[in-house]
């Protein structure tokens, strides 16, 4: 039973010494009031806002970050030190104004990070010597392959070996539908072929039968 109270009376000393240091926190905090901290932060040479910055207090162990149209917000206490930071761009340090107000809005320059590396040249070859070198042994195409390659890229040659070609899926096609859209519409007419057509045949027959080409007649004619 003792050691039950005595167990007690040490958690009822612990919470009492936690309300005290959390009263005095409370009155520490209390002599600044929190204001609500917002604002833009863009980009100094255009003026567009810049997302995913970070803005941090690190005494404070908190902050937040930009969103898509550069817009953050963040409560904070007057005379805090903020540190805001982004890839490509210089920190940039910023103190909240002591002031007695609720909220308090800025518009924040990033100063672009440039950084200058010096030049490289890249040669292949280490030295002007080296390079000549290889120059004077370099092997050109022969010139037989160069003929042969100008031959073969002849217009004319080109042009007869595509006539030459026999005709693919595609003109077999327009052909078959060519012969047939003829077909139909001389089904209803006299061929224009004369070797085709019965009345010519039939004439040619009575011009022997009455002897128009025998050669004396033929003659006078």
């Amino acid at each position: 039973m003792s050691f039950i109270t005595s167990r007690i009376s040490f958690l009822l000393l612990l919470g009492a010494i936690y309300l005290g240091f959390t009263i005095q926190s409370a009155q520490a905090q209390g002599a600044r009031e929190p204001l609500f901290f917002s604002g833009f932060v863009v980009d100094a040479n255009s003026s567009d806002p810049v997302p995913g910055v970070h803005i941090y207090i690190p005494k404070a162990g908190r902050g937040t970050s930009t969103n898509a149209e550069g817009f953050f917000a963040m409560p904070t206490y007057p005379n805090d030190s903020l540190i805001i930071s982004s890839i490509g761009y210089k920190k940039h340090y910023y103190v909240v104004p002591n002031e007695k107000l609720e909220s308090y809005s800025v518009v924040i320059e990033l100063v672009e990070d440039t950084t200058n590396l010096p030049v490289i040249e890249v040669f292949p070859y280490p030295t002007e010597e080296l390079f000549k070198e290889a120059f004077l042994a370099l092997e050109l195409p022969d010139e037989e392959q160069l003929r042969l390659l100008q031959q073969n890229l002849n217009q004319e040659i080109i042009t007869r070996l595509a006539l030459d070609l026999p005709m693919d899926a595609r003109m077999n096609y327009r052909n078959q539908v060519y012969q047939n859209a003829l077909r139909l519409e001389n089904r209803t007419s006299i061929p224009t072929l004369q070797l085709l057509n019965p009345f010519a045949w039939a004439r040619f027959v009575e011009s022997i039968r009455n002897g128009d080409f025998k050669r004396d007649r033929w003659k006078k004619r």
